[in-house]
Order: structure tokens, then C-alpha cells, then sequence
């Protein structure tokens, strides 16, 4: 059986917002609804305009007789995994981390941070 908008406009789909760095304003969209995506000059008219679009994008889809996802589970993390690595890779982090003044792990966690804003950015 069918949800209808109500119960669509219910469930905890994830919503980002992210400032325009271009027009100005902020830029949101719904990841698990492809294509809604909606724009505000200030946070609070972003978040408006964000339920509008959803709705409006949930009533279409109900109208055409798609298949709407439902939201996905929020995964959690421990924040801690385990690394085999080379004996030589370990010497020479342990090293570096020594030199900057800090733990292994605070310099690990500083070198995949670093790498990942580059990845980010790429």
C-alpha cells in the first residue's frame, strides 16, 4: 500500500544546505529525492523553500506513479579502525610525528584530514 504526501512529508529525509559561494544565499537539496533541490537568500527561507520543494517533489512523483526511496538510515561510526601497515611506514610516521611534536595517531588523523580536503576540493 501507498504512503500519501502527509506521510511522505513525514519521514526523515536527510536535507543539506550548503552556502552559494557564487550567487549568495544557500543552495539545499534532498540526496535520497533526485532533482529537488531548491535556493534562499537567508537559512530560514532556505528551510521554506527546502519543504516546498519536497512537497512538490513528492506530489509529482505520487501524481506519475513513481516509486518514491524512502530515507536512508543514518549509519553511526565508532571513529575507530584498525590499519595493518608496513613496519618501515610505521617507523617513518612515528618519526614525522615525533618531529612535529604530537602522538602517531594525532599525526595520522592531521595527514587523512589533510588528504581528504584535498579530495574534497578535487
Amino acid at each position: 500500500m501507498s504512503k500519501t504526501l502527509a506521510e511522505y512529508m513525514r519521514l526523515p529525509y536527510r536535507l543539506e544546505i550548503v552556502p552559494d559561494q557564487a550567487e549568495g544565499g544557500y543552495a539545499a537539496r534532498f540526496p535520497e529525492l533526485p532533482g529537488c533541490l531548491t535556493c534562499g537568500d537567508t537559512l530560514e527561507e532556505t528551510l521554506e523553500q527546502a519543504e516546498d520543494a519536497k512537497r512538490a517533489w513528492l506530489m509529482a512523483a505520487l501524481e506519475d506513479g513513481l516509486t518514491i526511496p524512502e530515507p536512508q538510515a543514518e549509519k553511526h561510526y565508532s571513529g575507530q579502525f584498525k590499519l595493518r601497515i608496513p613496519k618501515s611506514l610505521h617507523r617513518a610516521l612515528a618519526e614525522h610525528a615525533k618531529q612535529e611534536g604530537m602522538s602517531m595517531n594525532q599525526y595520522c588523523l592531521y595527514l587523512l584530514s589533510r588528504n581528504d580536503a584535498l579530495h574534497q576540493v578535487g
